[in-house]
């Protein structure tokens, strides 16, 4: 297949990965949140063995703790809201063209200027022709097995508040004319507490060619309905699906928010999952390792990055080697 964007497990020439930076929105959580992106860098560089991580930093300020914590890892200091560059970078097609697709702050949500025009400037940095396009589209709503299929939730892409004018039929054909999807799955709502609208790299992650990882509920999951849902939409698609654990309930504040083990990145040398202090965090590490037996599986723990509402998937993304 030519002209399509890869499974992340193709090799990748290198990765971008947003850097906290604004004191006012990350408040007390800024100095952890730093050290466990740090930590993710590090992690995906695999001290050489992996990609080359680019940790992308508003500001000189930010830049200096970065060089200071992932001394390996490449500096590009560009202006942005925030680090959520799974949704506000380019999407890097097989032959290097980047898709730049617009957002609007995750449904009006939080707009930025400066999360508008950070596309155009990674790919530029890069050095990789840019195709503007029209359609609202944020990297986490979709998921793609290289082959393809794309998964992707109905709570996202058909929710008025991001493309309003175009039908299911005019999104699929966006997506097919673009990225090189033949198949569309709709899986329904995302994760409770998700304040994207239910992005599908929260809740189902393509592992290989036609295998679709989905979760099981533990507990007083309150994303059991959820799963249930999601299984019961894959099992009617030619898909494998592989189980994976459920972090279960957990809260910020009294309130369930979005944590999830399926937000790992998937990099040249390791695979990162995140880790949220919970029972089912060692085995939800060792059974994404038995999905990437050729790739070292690490669990790092987001504790700080999710009080922002993401975790290493969502503030990554990467750049397909050629």
């Amino acid at each position: 297949m030519t002209d399509h964007f890869p499974a992340e497990w193709a090799p990748h020439d290198s990765v971008w990965i947003g850097f906290p930076s604004a004191p006012d929105l990350w408040l007390e959580d800024l100095e952890g949140a730093q050290e466990e992106v740090a930590a993710f860098a590090r992690a995906v560089h695999a001290g050489g063995k992996g990609e080359r991580v680019e940790l992308v930093c508003a500001d000189e300020d930010a830049a200096t703790v970065a060089r200071r914590l992932a001394p390996d890892a490449a500096i590009l200091i560009e202006p942005f809201f925030d680090i959520w560059l799974r949704d506000t970078g380019p999407l890097v097609l097989s032959d290097g063209r980047a898709l730049d697709y617009p957002g609007n702050g995750w449904g009006g949500k939080y707009p930025s200027p400066l999360d508008e025009a950070l596309a155009e400037k990674l790919a530029a940095h890069a050095d990789l022709p840019r195709t503007a396009k029209t359609m609202i589209l944020e990297g986490g709503a979709i998921d793609m097995d290289g082959a393809g299929l794309l998964v992707t939730t109905e709570q996202c892409l058909l929710n008025p508040n991001r493309n309003p004018g175009m039908s299911r039929e005019q999104i699929e054909a966006e997506l097919k004319a673009n990225l090189g999807v033949t198949q569309i799955l709709w899986l329904g709502e995302g994760l409770a507490g998700d304040h994207t609208d239910g992005h599908v790299d929260n809740l189902a992650r393509f592992v290989a060619p036609g295998v679709l990882a989905l979760p099981e509920p533990d507990g007083d999951d309150p994303n059991a309905d959820v799963y249930a849902d999601a299984w019961q939409r894959a099992q009617n698609w030619p898909v494998e699906i592989v189980p994976l654990p459920s972090p279960g309930r957990v809260e910020e504040e009294g309130e369930p928010i979005a944590a999830s083990y399926m937000n790992f990145y998937i990099g040249n040398a390791a695979v990162v999952v995140p880790t949220h202090g919970q029972p089912n965090d060692d085995a939800a590490v060792k059974a994404i390792a038995a999905l990437f037996p050729d790739r070292q599986v690490v669990g790092l723990p987001t504790g700080h990055i999710l009080t922002g509402g993401g975790s290493f998937h969502c503030i990554s993304q990467q750049v397909p080697a050629r």
